[in-house]
């Protein structure tokens, strides 16, 4: 999402302002008709796009789990397809960091949707979010575990789950204008996490 460059579809505009308000607002402190009037269309006209708020709320979430999951295995395949040439451990570790601040400092709102809106969605479409992330933090946990062949699988996956919860605070900066750049913001989020990975690695190895 954060990578796009071409322009947004309709439908894109109006996930992206259902995002922000619903994080601004709740779900159920926001109308059709005020996403409507946030992407220039009437209330009614969106249900052309969608069935209504739960549609919406349900694409968002199960999307940018798919997004993440998508986009890691494509830094995984393109780690590894020139093999002559491929990436070491550390390197696809490093990509799948920037892969996840990406996302943490460009779709802000979809973390706060996540932490208070999920258990809104219905079953299956809330198993489908929690499927996909789980298939995520198992590639982290593999590349991980590579970069620190003695650390033992479920210290691994804590270590995953930790740092995600570091790089997912991005809501909780401040507004973005307040923050000190995206390029310092980025590294330095980088660098926390790496600090993390390296922690729980040496203490793996019995440092």
């Amino acid at each position: 999402m954060a990578t796009r460059t071409d322009a947004p579809t309709r439908r894109e505009q109006i996930l992206k302002e259902a995002a922000r308000l619903f994080a601004e607002r709740g779900f159920h402190g926001v109308g059709v008709d005020e996403i409507g009037a946030a992407v220039g269309i009437s209330g009614p006209g969106l249900y052309r796009h969608f069935a209504g708020k739960d549609a919406m709320l349900a694409e968002l979430l199960v999307g940018i789990s798919d997004s993440l999951l998508t986009g890691a295995k494509r830094r995984l395949a393109e780690a590894g397809s020139d093999r002559a040439g491929a990436a070491g451990p550390e390197a696809v570790l490093d990509s799948f960091i920037e892969g996840h601040i990406d996302f943490a400092l460009d779709d802000r709102p979809l973390i706060t949707l996540h932490d208070r809106e999920l258990d809104r969605l219905r079953d299956a479409d809330r198993k489908m979010v929690r499927q996909l992330q789980r298939q995520y933090v198992e590639l982290w946990v593999g590349v991980l575990r590579e970069v620190y062949p003695a650390l033992a699988e479920p210290a691994a996956r804590s270590a995953v789950h930790s740092v995600f919860g570091l790089l997912n605070s991005t809501p909780h900066l401040g507004r973005a204008g307040s923050l000190p750049g995206r390029a310092v913001t980025a590294s330095l989020l980088h660098r926390m996490a790496r600090g993390a990975f390296a922690a729980v690695g040496e203490e793996g190895q019995g440092r």
